[in-house]
């Protein structure tokens, strides 16, 4: 504004001619001619500097629609929930007549003061990235903490797709055991089908390297021709999807009411699983969720199994009809007929496959064990004779 002053004074006080002082000072001549038409308009306060900021903006998101974004954003961070722009964007749909772009949601976030920008941080250019290419290609499983409202300490078992994000299994126990993370895969199998390789840390239920030997879960999935991999010591980021997904699920439970006992809190785990897997975007799957991703390709499946263990054990038929055998750590009742009962019998074991036959070699029963079952439903086949009324009053 002093040069400005100092052209108009000199124009309309001392007289001095534009185009002399436009030479000598090298400034354009016509500004100097629109500064004393604007003086002449409105006095000194009109050579102030003008804003270049347009009268209106015909594209510009209505005041309602800001209010809706900064309303829900402070509706899902209540809930625990993610409240990035792309989130915020997926809810927005059907709220709102015109969708804004997800930048546009970003900056008014920004100006609104409720997000700061991170130049610091590494761009994600300089990352280097890993993603399985099919769905059940690979899974990675982790274990992490949680507090209970009485202040006893449970864990929950996270089980994750690599390529999808879908969370598989997330399930809390009291301590989880090396059975609890076969029962838990098996379970996730039978909705999911097999991976083809299995990714954990090292804990004591995933790994028996530390004490040279192998855990039921490695047998397992040996059995099965799955290929199973640890992450190297003190590394997280090798399982670094599921260790985000911890954090993720903890954010989310720190807003729920504290969970009074085992049941309260699998309720609020199943209730962000369905939450997480059909209707968060994922911003790694470019906006999909992760059920959308895990069922948009053919999945992998395991390789052949090379590996399976054999054995062969007496025993006698109970008077209830059933024999006893023991299954990843866990005692396994299986039904052949109360018209078999005291009877001696072989029970030949392949893996999960067993067959139940009479000293004579006679065969009562063949199945597949079911791990989450210790009392085996009368799905397996089963064999009768046709002396069996005789032969039963055998000692």
């Amino acid at each position: 504004m002093a040069l400005g002053r100092y052209m108009v004074d000199a124009v309309v006080l001392e007289g001095r001619s534009p185009i002399e002082l436009a030479r000598r000072h090298g400034i354009s001549q016509s500004w100097i001619y629109e500064l004393v038409a604007r003086y002449r308009d409105g006095g000194y306060p009109a050579l102030e500097p003008r804003s270049r900021r347009p009268r209106s903006c015909p594209h510009q998101v209505g005041a309602q629609v800001q209010a809706s974004i900064l309303e829900l954003r402070q509706e899902l961070l209540a809930s625990g929930f993610d409240a990035g722009a792309q989130t915020i964007a997926h809810h927005l749909a059907g709220r709102v007549d015109k969708l804004p772009s997800v930048t546009t949601i970003w900056r008014i976030l920004r100006r609104a003061g409720v997000v700061t920008p991170q130049p610091h941080k590494r761009p994600r250019s300089s990352f280097k990235r890993f993603e399985a290419e099919l769905p059940n290609e690979m899974w990675q499983a982790d274990a992490t903490h949680w507090l209970l409202a009485d202040g006893s300490d449970v864990e929950i078992l996270n089980l994750i797709d690599d390529h999808s994000r879908l969370v598989l299994a997330s399930v809390t126990f009291p301590t989880i055991k090396a059975a609890d993370v076969v029962q838990t895969f098996y379970s996730a199998a039978e909705q999911h089908g097999y991976p083809a390789i299995w990714l954990s840390d090292n804990a004591a239920v995933f790994s028996g390297e530390s004490r040279r030997g192998k855990v039921i879960i490695e047998a397992e999935l040996e059995n099965l021709g799955i290929r199973c991999i640890h992450s190297t010591p003190y590394h997280p980021q090798t399982c670094g999807k599921v260790e985000r997904f911890h954090q993720t699920l903890k954010r989310f439970l720190a807003k729920q009411a504290k969970a009074q006992t085992l049941a309260h809190l699998q309720l609020q785990l199943d209730s962000f699983r369905t939450y997480y897997n059909q209707q968060r975007p994922h911003r790694a799957l470019a906006g999909q969720t992760p059920l959308t991703a895990f069922n948009a390709r053919i999945k992998a499946k395991p390789a052949t199994p090379t590996v399976t263990h054999f054995r062969v054990r007496r025993d006698k038929v109970d008077r209830f009809g059933r024999v006893t055998l023991r299954y990843l750590s866990r005692l396994r009742h299986i039904h052949v007929g109360c018209a078999y009962k005291r009877w001696p019998v072989r029970i030949f074991v392949a893996g999960a496959y067993v067959r139940v036959v009479t000293e004579d070699g006679q065969l009562l029963r063949e199945l597949t064990i079911d791990p989450a079952r210790d009392y085996q439903p009368l799905g397996g086949t089963r064999f009768f004779r046709d002396d069996v009324t005789q032969a039963s009053g055998m000692t």
